[in-house]
């Protein structure tokens, strides 16, 4: 069985066919799924996905990405992930890729999601994207890593290098790979998912984006996790199952479900 640890099939490219994704998952063993909030306006219907599909978990949080949103408080998120099928706080994180200028919003943002995983005990589900130094920075300084007594988390759909993931882990992060890791330009990255303990490890669609080989090009959904899965295994020289089930242990352990969950 196989755990796809990130997902948005709340957006519109996925939700219309909310039925058939589903039963992909089913047919491709792939048991469980997170799905993850990206901003506050959007929450309710994540939270709804939940509630209504026992084999589906979410998350509660404001992606870096987008400025001009609603900002939870620390108080906010709290609140909301006290509800039974919020597992995570996230996705937060920085992201100096598609934005310039002041961005201390963004680290202000990623303060607040930190303080607020340390207060309720949930993990981070952590984006970075060209901006590893002040996303570890921060997560130190704000105590973020288990080693500090935070709840931890992963970083999520790693395309950074090895000298992060062993920061991050050594913080006591899980490392989570998606379809990228498939890629025949992504030979760096797959450098570091030879070198990620699988005990370490997540694996992600991160979908409706970044669909795998042998899918590369069209929409992403969990279903497709497999095949992730499926590369690392080759990749690591460990049979399918193990990596099925050694991920999926792992996003038990980190999200405080029980096998039977």
């Amino acid at each position: 069985m196989f755990i796809d640890s990130h997902c948005h099939i709340d957006f519109p490219e996925l939700s219309d066919r909310l039925p058939d994704i589903l039963q992909k998952m089913r047919d491709n063993q792939v048991s469980h799924a997170l799905c993850v909030s990206v901003t506050m306006p959007e929450f309710p219907r994540v939270l709804a996905l939940a509630e209504s599909h026992p084999h589906l978990y979410a998350s509660v949080g404001v992606h870096p990405d987008y400025e001009q949103t609603e900002e939870p408080s620390v108080d906010d998120l709290v609140r909301l992930a006290a509800h039974p099928r919020i597992v995570a706080i996230g996705e937060t994180g920085l992201d100096y890729y598609r934005l310039s200028g002041d961005l201390e919003w963004q680290r202000d943002r990623f303060r607040t999601h930190i303080r607020a995983s340390r207060a309720c005990g949930k993990p981070l589900i952590i984006h970075t994207r060209s901006a590893a130094d002040d996303t570890l920075r921060l997560m130190r300084d704000e105590g973020a890593g288990t080693v500090d007594g935070g709840a931890g988390g992963v970083m999520h759909c790693f395309t950074e290098s090895l000298e992060v993931a062993e920061a991050a882990m050594a913080l006591g992060f899980y490392i989570s790979f998606s379809g990228i890791v498939t890629f025949k330009s992504a030979r760096a990255l797959q450098d570091v998912a030879r070198a990620v303990p699988l005990e370490r490890m997540l694996i992600e669609t991160d979908s409706p984006y970044l669909a795998p080989v042998p899918v590369r090009g069209k929409t992403n959904e969990p279903a497709y996790v497999r095949h992730v899965a499926e590369y690392l295994a080759d990749l690591k020289g460990v049979p399918l199952a193990t990596v099925g089930d050694v991920t999926s242990a792992n996003f038990r352990s980190l999200f405080g479900l029980s096998a039977a969950a």
